[in-house]
């Protein structure tokens, strides 16, 4: 895990609190998670605390804080959009959030109890979250992009896997890059949408979260999260109520879905739970024929 640029805790958290938003200086701070780009405190029953701990977390701090206050109106699930924004301090360089606290597992540690039913509640938000974006929205070099450009990774990755099993990968790489690039207008996209982001709570997907990494491009790109939580069938059942995804898009989000599970599988050494993501949609990629020559 990279270090922290800037060191945060709780007594930082109680600091920036008690000269921002002092109403809220009184409620219990818990870390909740410290991890790769933010500090993430439980503050009361209600709130989490989000401080970015290296300037490139900031940055995508600052998107959600631009961007999910507009979007979640329009969203049928619970997104994390800051309900307070705190400011850069002599002590602490970047902005920070106040959000919601969402209870619940994520996916990856609780799998919803009908998965059927989770794959048409996930392709309803997709197709709800993935309207145009404007002019100004992020762009994110490695989401959102044509999926041929990630060629040079899937292709180092491929050499370090089992020989049977990087023919059919290679086959199916091929496919999706001979497909036709995303032709329509850049949509607004989730950018990290995996079973880590997604929250379930009493079974049923309850919220989407970590939008870091939102950005605009290609829906294929989140569309790939089929491949990571469900089974074929159930695939079809989230392209069915995503309703608009044509061949060459279905094929790029499988194409996509590899691309991200070999980015899982080649970066999680320290984090099991995000290598299990990659290695069930690795599986997942290669145990389905190509896309049928259909819209839905």
């Amino acid at each position: 895990m990279p270090a922290a640029e800037v060191p945060v805790s709780v007594e930082l958290v109680r600091r920036l609190l008690d000269q921002q938003h002092p109403d809220l200086a009184d409620l219990r701070v818990e870390v909740l998670t410290n991890g790769w780009d933010n500090l993430v405190c439980r503050l009361g029953e209600e709130l989490l605390v989000r401080l970015p701990r290296r300037a490139m977390a900031a940055e995508l701090v600052a998107h959600e804080q631009r961007w999910l206050p507009e979007l979640a109106g329009r969203l049928p699930l619970p997104v994390p959009a800051p309900v307070r924004v705190g400011q850069q301090t002599a002590q602490y360089p970047w902005s920070w959030s106040v959000v919601p606290f969402f209870p619940g597992r994520t996916a990856a540690r609780s799998e919803p109890d009908d998965l059927w039913s989770a794959a048409a509640t996930l392709g309803g938000f997709l197709a709800a979250l993935h309207a145009p974006a404007p002019p100004e929205a992020p762009v994110n070099p490695f989401r959102g992009i044509p999926v041929a450009r990630r060629a040079d990774g899937v292709l180092t990755a491929l050499a370090h896997v089992d020989p049977a099993d990087r023919a059919a990968a290679l086959r199916i790489w091929e496919a999706a890059t001979a497909t036709p690039a995303w032709g329509g207008p850049p949509l607004w996209l989730h950018g990290d949408l995996h079973p880590a982001n997604i929250l379930v709570d009493r079974g049923r997907i309850s919220a989407v979260i970590d939008f870091g990494d939102i950005t605009s491009g290609d829906p294929a790109t989140d569309l790939s999260v089929a491949w990571m939580l469900f089974t074929a069938e159930q695939r079809a059942a989230l392209r069915q109520a995503y309703g608009r995804a044509d061949d060459a898009t279905w094929e790029r989000s499988r194409g996509w879905a590899l691309v991200l599970s070999l980015v899982f599988l080649t970066h999680s050494a320290d984090n099991p739970l995000m290598r299990g993501i990659g290695e069930r949609a690795f599986r997942a990629v290669l145990s389905e024929q190509p896309a049928s020559r259909h819209s839905p």
